[in-house]
């Protein structure tokens, strides 16, 4: 009894810690540095050898904190920039080390400091991220009712957008300090300080208040999101890795199609956004038939539907999306069925009225999977039938002539002036009742198949040249 009350007390701790950083994670921290000692800063993807040559971009504006001491046999410093020494830090003069392994030849060079994008998903990560939870990529760069935290203790270069933007965040956090208002931001940004850390033509803005919505607010990312699946593809040339199932899916706010499932939930004014997303990490994502997935719950914009034009929230749903970490085996749509019997047992007590689900296909390869299987049947029929009637033209034809030349199927062919060939047609008799005008003399033999107009049939060449050779 006492071991069963001590699970049950650490279950809703653990859940409890769980709503607290699932609360907090609006919370976007950014990742990238312009530190000396970083190796990804230079060429070679390692820090400058001791006695080596060190240069920097020479038109480049650059904040670099340094946080050890370096020797280093010539230095080209940028025309504008400063070096940051932590305590201990500094530069010394050294000869070059020719024998050091890799250490000879060019110089070490820092790389473009304006490399960094505020629209790059990679450089943002979410504090204290729950364990099988993700965002979409739209979501995964700071969102309107986010809090930005740049490093107190860095030095970091981040270019605003390529387009004349204005990019909006809750507040924003740099060099220790907090900003919540415009005019204190601006002021930072248009410093030396911030000129060195803040680059492009995009415009950076606070709107303090808070997402007050229980049931969650839109990230408000949609018009941004060619320029973040722009920078987050563009290691891979802009293109989009092939998904490894058929029909995948793109939820909204994704740059690339992705296998899974996706739930569409359908929210009234007592859904609770963060209480949700709770209950499907504590009461499903837990358990073992569901520990390869990731989930991503969210806020998103949907076209209103005629009878829900005035409805609340009708506007908007909830977008629940499934995807399996390791190979496919169909854990997504489990889930998702689940997640829709959840709904049906608990939903009006969830705030939810209605969902629906969208399910990726088999995987690629898997030949004996349903959907795969449906899909060959499909087409193979239609094959078949094609392949069937192509193979009955040939063989009548050919089958009459063969029976003909033995001597099985026997035909002959009037002259045209001995009277209509073919079959008698009750319709054409009644017609013939009509008197009709004299003939006109009958043309020649040559002519007659290609003059008569008034006989209800048709003449097969392949008739003909068999009756020529026989």
């Amino acid at each position: 009894m006492g071991a069963r009350g001590a699970r049950g007390a650490g279950g809703a701790l653990l859940l409890g810690l769980q709503l607290c950083a699932l609360a907090r994670a609006a919370s976007k921290i950014w990742v990238a540095d312009t530190a000396f000692d970083t190796a990804d800063n230079w060429s070679q993807n390692r820090t400058p050898c001791a006695g080596g040559a060190v240069e920097f971009p020479a038109d480049k504006v650059v904040s670099v904190l340094v946080r050890g001491a370096h020797g280093v046999s010539d230095m080209l410093l940028p025309l504008d920039g400063e070096l940051v020494l932590a305590s201990g830090a500094g530069f010394g003069a050294a000869e070059p080390r020719p024998d050091a392994a890799g250490c000879a030849g060019a110089p070490a060079l820092f790389l473009d400091p304006d490399r960094f994008s505020w629209h790059d998903p990679r450089l943002w990560r979410s504090r204290d991220a729950a364990h099988s939870l993700f965002s979409v990529d739209a979501e995964r760069v700071p969102c309107h009712h986010d809090d930005v935290v740049f490093p107190s203790d860095g030095s970091f270069r981040v270019g605003l957008g390529p387009g004349f933007r204005t990019l909006r965040v809750r507040s924003v956090w740099a060099l220790g300090q907090k900003l919540t208002r415009d005019e204190d931001l601006a002021a930072f940004v248009a410093s030396r300080a911030g000129r060195l850390r803040f680059h492009g033509p995009g415009a950076l803005r606070v709107e303090p208040e808070p997402c007050a919505d229980p049931s969650g607010c839109v990230c408000g990312n949609a018009e941004a999101q060619p320029w973040i699946c722009a920078a987050l593809l563009q290691p891979l040339g802009g293109r989009c890795p092939p998904a490894t199932c058929h029909d995948a899916l793109r939820p909204q706010g994704q740059c690339c199609d992705l296998c899974g499932a996706i739930v569409s939930l359908t929210h009234g004014p007592a859904f609770d956004l963060e209480q949700y997303r709770a209950r499907l990490l504590h009461n499903f994502l837990t358990l073992p038939q569901y520990r390869e997935l990731q989930a991503a719950v969210s806020k998103v914009p949907r076209s209103p539907q005629p009878r829900e034009a005035t409805r609340a929230g009708a506007d908007t749903e909830i977008q629940v999306v499934l995807v399996e970490v390791g190979r496919g085996t169909g854990g997504a749509g489990r889930l998702a069925r689940a997640l829709l019997a959840d709904v049906a047992e608990h939903g009006e007590a969830l705030g939810v009225l209605a969902a629906t689900v969208r399910e990726s296909g088999a995987p690629v390869g898997d030949g004996s999977a349903a959907g795969l299987q449906q899909s060959g049947s499909r087409a193979g029929l239609a094959g078949g039938v094609a392949a069937a009637l192509f193979l009955l033209l040939l063989v009548l034809p050919a089958g009459a002539l063969l029976l003909h030349r033995k001597g099985w199927l026997r035909w002959s062919r009037r002259d045209a002036a001995a009277g209509p060939l073919g079959f008698p047609n009750p319709v054409f008799g009644a017609a013939g009742s009509v008197e009709q005008p004299p003939a006109p003399p009958a043309p020649p033999a040559s002519q007659a198949d290609a003059s008569t107009t008034s006989q209800s049939y048709f003449v097969n060449p392949l008739f003909e040249e068999a009756e020529a050779e026989a």
